[in-house]
């Protein structure tokens, strides 16, 4: 597992690797992974972003704005919900991390009205991003109504057909939903048309980036917007568990937030930390170092270098890269990163529903067909304790699931 190294509390061993979970300072590197790979035009951007981010995050009134809205509009703290009949089923002891009971239905909440926030302080009228799921689009959507700015949200054609109910969501909330036709029409080809929009209007909007990626500061940013999760979970498994710790710590993985989030809360634990990708779209698994909007990781490539789309039934988790830090957690051991396909993933989303009463969404199910998978087979050993942070509630799934049936 690579270098090991004691961390402050007593007794327990970490992987060095853990401390990529702090600050990567200035040139925002994981190692070798991160970076800013920008037009020259945006590095300003990209500066100015940081510096503020900086001063926020040291700010106790920006940091009570943000706790208090999180507490009384989002919704925090999200329940840590024991899974008892798929536990007793499959002989282990499972609770789900509830982010689809946060407002507007999912993780993404945490981050976008911390970036909100922000733009808002460095004096910025609309809100730029970029949506798979939809989700991000949303949330996004439903900040700037909060905070009074506009929003302008790039989502891949095809995305839009199969997220029909969050396009009406995020029409309704006030936001511009702007289709994207080139490419695959899915998340990567949002990425790239919200990034070129930002170059031209970059003095009056901020770009909300939805995951732990683009340029630095963002996927450390981001991160830390998120770290609320693993945070919360940390201290709810403490007050469930008579060693504290949970042996897995299971998340989804696309960008990557809600596991980055969930992970910096145990990455200085004995606990195991595992990210699920779509078999179709696993940058951990098949991916090669190159780089990718604005950042350098493990990105799906061919023999050329150029960049392979990536397939997934779950839009959210349809992009062909993984976020710096998890490239990092990956190669230093800390973190492991598995697969699931389709099929696993739909059956998961039904076992889940029809055992605890809990329509999880499809990017969420990932993580749920792994641990299915891996308790039956033996490789999750009987009696164990996990941990699964739940992304997302399936309502905005739910005529793809019909097709799918």
């Amino acid at each position: 597992m690579g270098e090991m190294s004691w961390s402050g509390r007593q007794g327990v061993a970490v992987p060095a690797a853990a401390r990529a979970m702090s600050d990567p300072g200035a040139t925002g590197r994981f190692g070798t992974y991160g970076g800013r790979y920008v037009p020259e035009s945006l590095i300003p951007a990209c500066h100015e972003i940081e510096a503020a981010f900086r001063e926020a995050w040291s700010d106790p009134e920006f940091r009570g704005r943000l706790d208090t809205l999180l507490t009384v509009y989002a919704g925090r703290p999200t329940p840590l919900t024991p899974a008892w009949r798929l536990s007793h089923e499959l002989g282990i002891t499972l609770f789900l991390k509830r982010e689809d009971l946060a407002h507007t239905g999912s993780h993404k909440i945490n981050n976008v009205i911390g970036q909100a926030l922000l733009a808002h302080r460095m004096g910025k009228e609309r809100l730029l991003a970029e949506t798979g799921a939809g989700q991000h689009g949303v949330a996004t959507a439903t900040a700037a109504a909060l905070l009074g700015l506009k929003a302008t949200v790039f989502m891949g054609e095809r995305d839009i057909e199969r997220q029909e109910l969050n396009v009406l969501r995020m029409n309704v909330l006030g936001a511009e939903v702007v289709p994207v036709t080139t490419g695959s029409r899915t998340l990567k080809d949002a990425c790239n048309e919200a990034m070129r929009h930002w170059v031209s209007s970059v003095d009056d909007s901020y770009y909300c980036i939805g995951s732990v990626m683009g340029p630095h500061p963002y996927p450390w940013m981001v991160r830390e917007f998120q770290r609320v999760i693993g945070e919360e979970a940390r201290a709810q498994c403490a007050a469930e568990l008579p060693v504290g710790v949970p042996d897995y710590v299971v998340a989804c993985v696309g960008g990557g937030s809600n596991a980055a989030g969930t992970f910096a809360g145990f990455a200085d634990t004995t606990a195991r930390l595992v990210g699920v990708e779509a078999e179709g779209g696993a940058a951990a698994t098949f991916g090669r170092v190159g780089v990718l909007h604005g950042f350098r990781s493990l990105v799906l490539q061919d023999e050329d270098g150029q960049v392979t789309e990536a397939h997934s039934v779950a839009a959210g988790l349809d992009y062909p890269g993984i976020g710096p830090e998890h490239a990092h957690l990956r190669d230093g051991g800390r973190a492991r990163y598995e697969t699931v396909n389709d099929e696993e993933v739909v059956q998961a989303l039904l076992c889940l529903a029809r055992t605890e009463g809990i329509l999880a969404a499809l990017e969420s199910s990932h993580a749920v067909a792994w641990v299915i998978r891996a308790a039956k087979s033996g490789e999750i050993a009987p009696g164990s304790t996990v941990m699964l942070t739940l992304s997302g509630r399936g309502d905005k799934d739910i005529a793809s699931i019909k097709e799918l049936l």
